[in-house]
């Protein structure tokens, strides 16, 4: 292959091969282009103008070298599939797992990560969402602070590992979801402002994409392309976008409304269902609302506001973003309306928020409910997990709202067996400088929310993510067995059951008491009945699951076990 770059700001640019340098020849477009054929297995690195330094590419698909290294051609055809036969799997209906290499198993690789497959199929996972494993600086981290978004981490396997996980996955009739981040790179390794003008401004994270600005079309292309080559060349069927509230895009195309159309064209042409799950700020239904009726055509979308008002009514914390969650009512209004603030007063951001969702246009599979998720464990001080928190039988109580409700269910890893390990916020830049401002800025950031430092884990300690790797063993203990049971018997009530997965909102009915100490979802004709205090539900009908807090009954007598 030939080895291409776009540079439209410089008047030279050359390319070192195998340690030599070549000429690169320049196009109208601002793109360079070599005329040395390269094989596979080559490393390579760009020369700007008169610097000396070689630049890892931009687009690059292999990085053995870490994030500052040379770039290395990587050959898609070469990997042999034995998924030929996959024909997709669609969110509707569908639970998902979220999981990070890196802790879900201690080999922290994806052929590790295979191993413990068979798991999730036994519980009756349809989707696992990976969290982001494009190219980040060190060895561990959660994967947001990626800066060559095409090639995957190499300690967790390279590009050939992550393929072989997708194959395995499909294998067991698992569909795979990515999490992607185009909001903003890390703040190690992003070169691409060498290259041209890829930077608009800041966000809470790092430099964020010029998508509106001079030159932004092949930035933007940046952005699709690679959206498009986890698609075809990795055979993911989802992508999970981070944080799209951050993209600065005023084009009266917006980038997300552009890769819906892209997405839906590359469904097309592959023959399978691919998937767009935004997680977004902005409580805005045209997220999730098709083109044909003037939104931006993501599938779905992440709820933080039910995980919110679960966590209140479990947990009765009411500090920072969840005061407004403390009303009676909360758990009841975003079970019925996906969003809790839907025009209404926010006291976290001072002003009202959000806007509400027509149920009878949008069906619960746009949203996606958990009891947790990464951010909702690793952002607190501690990284303490739900189970730390409230018993087996309250936890009990949040998972059936969650797997037998009208919303895309998604599981965070171990949350199914009430794993004691935390899940904590961890980094390992190898820039001194920078590691100790991530440290620093870390305590800081929870002192204001008053931990105390000691309190807050050291993010470049490895011990801290030994303590957040998920510890496989503790399935021996009973007490795990019966919350992982528990899991698994509402997975396959829901499976089993059409009623126990009809995604209509308009046809939702939630009774509760007026203090919110219990509440009884209408599923068809199945009641889901949850005791949050000590006041006992109604129970109607034949009980087909009863737990200490929850009872699944129908109101019909009839062989539905």
């Amino acid at each position: 292959m030939t080895l291409s770059v776009w540079g439209p700001d410089h008047e030279r640019v050359q390319v070192r091969i195998d340690g030599a340098d070549h000429e690169m020849r320049q196009a109208a477009d601002g793109w360079w282009h070599s005329d040395v054929t390269v094989p596979a297995g080559t490393d390579y690195a760009f020369l700007l103008g008169d610097d000396d330094t070689p630049l890892p590419d931009p687009r690059s698909a292999w990085q053995p070298h870490g994030v500052h290294g040379a770039s290395r051609v990587y050959d898609h055809d070469a990997f042999t599939w034995s998924d030929q036969d996959w024909a997709g799997r669609s969110l509707a209906g569908s639970v998902i797992y979220e999981l990070h290499i890196g802790t879900f198993t201690v080999g922290r690789t994806f052929d590790a990560a295979i191993e413990r497959l068979d798991h999730l199929v036994d519980l009756g996972i349809d989707l696992v969402e990976v969290m982001p494993v494009n190219s980040f600086d060190g060895t561990a981290g959660w994967g947001y602070d990626g800066v060559l978004w095409g090639a995957v981490h190499e300690p967790y396997g390279g590009p050939d590992g992550f393929k072989r996980f997708v194959d395995a996955c499909h294998a067991r009739g698992l569909g795979v979801v990515l999490d992607v981040v185009y909001n903003h790179l890390g703040p190690s390794g992003a070169y691409l402002d060498r290259f041209g003008p890829y930077f608009a401004g800041q966000n809470d994270w790092g430099p964020g994409l010029n998508l509106d600005g001079s030159q932004s079309d092949e930035v933007r292309r940046y952005v699709l392309d690679n959206a498009m080559a986890w698609f075809e060349h990795f055979h993911v069927d989802a992508l999970r976008l981070d944080a799209v509230h951050a993209l600065a895009d005023t084009r009266a195309l917006p980038i997300l409304e552009e890769l819906s159309v892209e997405t839906a064209r590359m469904a097309e042409a592959l023959g399978r269902p691919l998937t767009l799950i935004a997680e977004s700020d902005l409580n805005d239904p045209r997220t999730v609302r098709p083109r044909s009726s003037h939104g931006l055509g993501m599938d779905a979308q992440w709820s933080d506001d039910l995980h919110h008002a679960l966590h209140v009514r479990l947990t009765g914390e009411t500090d920072g973003y969840y005061a407004d969650f403390a009303a009676p009512d909360a758990l009841t209004k975003t079970l019925r309306g996906a969003f809790f603030h839907d025009g209404t007063w926010s006291s976290f951001r001072g002003r009202t928020h959000g806007r509400p969702v027509d149920v009878e246009e949008l069906p619960g599979t746009a949203f996606l409910a958990y009891v947790q998720n990464h951010d909702q464990i690793g952002n607190r001080a501690t990284g303490d997990r739900i189970s730390a928190s409230v018993p087996p039988d309250l936890q009990a109580c949040a998972a059936a709202i969650v797997l037998l409700g009208p919303y895309t269910p998604m599981v965070f890893m171990g949350e199914e067996w009430a794993a004691a390990t935390p899940w904590q916020f961890f980094a390992s830049f190898p820039d001194p400088e920078l590691a100790e401002a991530v440290r620093t800025g870390r305590r800081r950031e929870f002192g204001r929310h008053g931990w105390g430092e000691s309190e807050v884990p050291d993010p470049m300690d490895p011990a801290t993510v030994e303590r957040s790797t998920l510890d496989w063993d503790e399935l021996a203990g009973p007490e795990h067995r019966r919350m992982l049971d528990v899991y698994r018997s509402l997975i396959a009530l829901r499976r089993r059951h059409p009623e126990l997965r009809d995604p209509s909102l308009a046809d939702l009915e939630v009774e509760s008491a007026a203090d919110g100490s219990w509440l009884v979802m209408h599923r068809g004709r199945f009641r889901v009945a949850c005791r949050f205090g000590d006041e006992e539900p109604p129970v109607h009908g034949e009980v087909v699951l009863g737990l200490e807090r929850v009872t699944v009954s129908t109101i019909e007598p009839a062989s539905v076990s």
